[in-house]
């Protein structure tokens, strides 16, 4: 069990092709907010059908 399941079981069940998410969004889909690690983890995001394009700080 990862710990970002909660975030991937969250675009999974909202079915869209696309997504725009907040870090705060995404902080409150999880609990807590993302760090470093992120980067390794959304390789999982593959068996769900979905890749991470782009990851903007800004």
């Amino acid at each position: 069990m990862s710990k970002y399941d909660p975030l991937w079981y969250y675009l999974k069940i909202n079915n869209k092709e696309n997504y725009k998410l907040s870090f705060d969004k995404i902080k409150n889909i999880l609990g807590f907010d993302i760090d470093h690690s992120f980067l390794t983890y959304k390789k999982e995001l593959i068996k769900y059908e979905y890749k991470v394009e782009k990851i903007s700080i800004k």
